[in-house]
Parts: C-alpha cells; structure tokens; sequence
C-alpha cells in the first residue's frame, strides 16, 4: 500500500517567513537572496522556482529529498532563529508560497515562492540602513550584502573588483525585477506601497534621494582621489 499526504486546496496561497542573505552578482546587474543553510549554494530571485541542490533533475519538493524552499509559519519563528549569531546580518523575508508544498509542524517546504517584503536590521553603528554594501564574503559569482546607513556608506572605499561602494535598496529592488518592499526595521507604514509598484514620479522619496546624492557624492570622491594619484597633484590643487 502507498502512502500519500493529504491534499490541501487553500483559498489563497499560503504566507511565510524565512532568513536569507541579500546577494548581488558580480557584475551588479542581479539582485536577490541566498538561503543561510543548505540552499545557499543557490541564489534566487523575487519571484523563483526552487531547483534541487544536489543536481537531480526531479520536481521540487521531493518526498526522496530535503530540495526546496523552506519557510516558517509565523513571524516570531523566524524572529527567533534571527537570535543566532550566524544570523544576525540575515534578511527576514515574508514570503507568498507557490506550487506544490508539503506542510510540516513549524514551516512548509514548497516548488515556489515571491517574495513580497524584505525585513533589514540596524547598520553597524547602529543608524537606520537605506542601502547595501559588500559584506566582505559571498559564494561564486555573487556577492553578499549587509545594510549600512547612508553615513557608513559614503565613507566606505569602492568595493574589489568592482566600480560601486554601495547600492540604495530602491536600485537593488530594480535590479531585482520588483516588486519588492524594502523596511529598514519596526512595521511599515498602513498601506505602503512596494518600491517597484509606485508610480515612477513618486519612487523616490526624500530620504531615498539623500541616500542616493550621499552615495554618488562618495563615489564622485573616489574618483577624484584617483584622479589625483594619476595626475600627482594633491588635495588642495583639486578643490575650487
């Protein structure tokens, strides 16, 4: 006789909450996540299908195999694993769950998922983040990213091997593809659009835009150093 799991119909997709790493590629053109167990190895997007992470080609999730994405079922379980200290610089996603699941006691394995809201933590020095830098470590082809604050950021040097120091979370979310809503600690605010849902006059607002003109300004600092290493003249013979 073979066992099977009882089907579920739910009238709307399941929600639930998971802990990942905000990733970007090594050339800067893709943003997204990357799992902090196991699925690591594997980046994905906003909106993506889980693939098997040990190369087998069946359909996600397996009965025969732990491959998927995994989430919990409330926002307190994920606020807990985020007590960890390999945890504490993750993303707390909220998540719409997708296709195929199978439901266990504390969170769900499932085919796929879109991610909808993007929980970040404090900047090291403890101010409100408005964007991301490099973390210092990653996995091939990706570089991990951790919220720093609009001061940290303009003093950070350019990143290895590449030409940012930093990129504000509306540049992530559209590198991303969007539709993502980025909050940078505590709640939203009641009925606050995602970031790739506003309409283009109102995508930015104040503080975003002083986050972006204090990142270009830092970036335009850089290359003026550089300028002055190039052509030898000092600080003084740069400023007007």
């Amino acid at each position: 006789m073979r066992l099977r799991l009882p089907e579920e119909r739910p009238a709307a997709p399941p929600e639930g909450y998971k802990l990942a790493h905000a990733v970007l590629s090594h050339d800067g053109e893709r943003a997204g996540f990357a799992g902090v167990s196991l699925g690591g190895a594997l980046p994905y997007g906003f909106f993506d299908e889980a693939r098997c992470v040990y190369g087998r080609r069946h359909r996600c999730p397996a009965l025969r195999c732990d491959c998927g994405f995994y989430c919990v079922h409330t926002f307190d379980q994920a606020l807990a694993l985020a007590c960890a200290g390999q945890y504490r610089k993750a993303v707390l996603l909220e998540v719409t769950v997708l296709g195929a699941y199978i439901r266990f006691e504390r969170g769900m394995r499932y085919e796929r998922q879109r991610v909808r809201v993007a929980r970040v933590g404090a900047c090291a020095c403890g101010g409100v983040p408005c964007a991301f830098a490099d973390a210092g470590w990653g996995r091939t082809g990706w570089r991990v990213l951790t919220a720093v604050c609009a001061g940290c950021a303009a003093r950070r040097g350019r990143t290895a091997f590449a030409a940012w120091t930093a990129v504000s979370f509306p540049e992530f979310v559209r590198r991303g593809g969007g539709p993502l809503r980025i909050v940078a600690g505590g709640d939203p605010e009641a009925g606050a659009e995602p970031v790739g849902e506003r309409p283009a006059s109102e995508a930015r607002t104040v503080p975003e835009l002083a986050a972006e003109a204090t990142l270009m300004q830092a970036r335009l600092d850089w290359l003026q150093r550089q300028l002055a290493r190039f052509t030898g003249k000092d600080g003084a013979d740069r400023t007007s």
